[in-house]
């Protein structure tokens, strides 16, 4: 048996060769467990086997399968369906994933929409309470009305 690799890279990544490849394969931003056990299962790699032990040709099939998911993958599967610009069902990873994910907030905030305008301000988006919750700020104490202060009291 071949001496196992500290460092291997897939996928623009270093990843640890010590690991169980799909755990390893699991630390590439936009591949979960699921992702990295649908590849192994796909390509007919042990999931559980050292990541440092596969031979370069395996390595080299793990990249390729990593950077063109959707190729391999249904598309219910994939994480950027219809995507709006080339209109294809893309995979994507890593840098790519960052650049798409700041690109789409960046066009909602040019859009002004409504999820635009609650990422420019900084606030919620999704739905969330924000009376209790997400302070930040000068305002982040809760502080109590004097008892003398306000009417509305007992007389």
């Amino acid at each position: 048996m071949s001496e196992v690799r500290g460092i291997v890279r897939i996928g623009d990544t270093d990843l640890e060769g010590s690991k169980a490849v799909a755990y390893a394969l699991a630390r590439i931003k936009g591949i979960g467990l699921s992702s990295a056990f649908a590849i192994c299962r796909r390509l007919g790699i042990d999931p559980f086997a050292p990541l440092g032990s596969l031979s370069e040709e395996q390595v080299s099939k793990l990249d390729w399968a990593v950077r063109n998911l959707h190729e391999i993958a249904p598309a219910w599967f994939l994480n950027r369906r219809r995507d709006p610009f080339s209109g294809r069902d893309l995979h994507l990873i890593g840098s790519d994933l960052i650049l798409a994910a700041k690109n789409d907030i960046d066009l909602m905030k040019k859009l002004r929409s409504w999820k635009g305008m609650r990422h420019a301000a900084g606030l919620k988006v999704r739905g969330q309470r924000t009376v209790t919750t997400g302070r930040f700020g000068p305002t982040a104490g809760v502080t109590k009305k004097k008892e003398g202060a306000g009417g509305g009291g007992k007389q």
